[in-house]
């Protein structure tokens, strides 16, 4: 089973690009799209033609902003679209798709802005879905996919000392909530299997960064230990354009269940 995760930075600009030939070339059984800037109806019909997939969407409230979408050959047990006590809910950052054998968490953590405006925020919602992914990890296996919105180390980003407390995604506070993820058990599966590979997911599009390759690794995969023995691939497509970032793939020796 292959999943696909990408940040697709507008539903509706990427669908205007090569997103159809690109996602045929991908063939994922599971897409998980983040930043969607559309609301489900929007989404539904921007995406009707992908016919074999069952279409979850999580839309923020605001209009153009945020959202997420789970598009699904095999349909899920139950989606569910919030945290426990979720004070986030209208920004449709996360998504929890149950199958049988697993659950997949799609999300689209929070940006914490220029001048770190939302940082303090961004400390409180890391905090909220870490319990959150303990939660279901007691339950079964979990695989979470999306934009962290993180560079985790020195290796994960072009320019680092430069950036060091000082850049949204490369803060010691959003450094120190991935650790405690993987400290909670989930494994950063393409860091674990490429301890030294300098390739990023993310590049500005401003000062021809995706030409320099001036970029960040904040897309990632994350898996429950279980599911090692499981991996067949893990992949960054860094040759897949249309959006400000780009696809992750992770490739499963297990079928969904349904």
């Amino acid at each position: 089973m292959k999943l696909i995760s990408w940040n697709v930075n507008g539903i509706r600009a990427i669908t205007r690009k090569n997103f159809f030939s690109d996602i045929e070339q991908l063939k994922p059984d599971i897409l998980c799209l983040q930043e969607i800037k559309a609301d489900e109806a929007t989404v539904r019909e921007q995406l009707k033609s992908l016919s074999e997939y069952s279409i979850y969407v999580n839309p923020a409230d605001k209009k153009g902003y945020s959202g997420t979408a789970i598009l699904s050959k095999v349909p899920a047990l139950s989606v569910a679209t919030a945290l426990d006590d979720d004070p986030f809910v209208p920004e449709g950052r996360v998504q929890c798709a149950e199958f049988d054998r697993f659950f997949l968490v799609n999300v689209y953590v929070p940006n914490s802005g220029q001048g770190l405006k939302r940082l303090e925020y961004r400390q409180e919602w890391d905090a909220a879905f870490l319990k959150y992914l303990m939660k279901l990890q007691a339950q079964k296996p979990v695989v979470l996919c999306g934009d962290m919105n993180v560079a985790h180390r020195p290796i994960d980003l072009k320019n680092d000392k430069s950036n060091y407390n000082k850049t949204a995604g490369y803060t010691q506070i959003e450094i120190d909530a991935m650790d405690k993820l993987q400290e909670s058990g989930l494994v950063d599966i393409y860091r674990e299997q490429n301890p030294e590979k300098v390739v990023y997911t993310y590049w500005s599009y401003r000062f021809k960064a995706r030409e320099r390759n001036t970029g960040w690794r904040i897309d990632y995969f994350l898996i429950s230990p279980v599911l090692r023995p499981q991996i067949d691939t893990v992949t960054i497509y860094d040759q897949v354009m249309g959006s400000d970032h780009c696809p992750i793939g992770l490739k499963l020796r297990i079928d969904s269940g349904g």
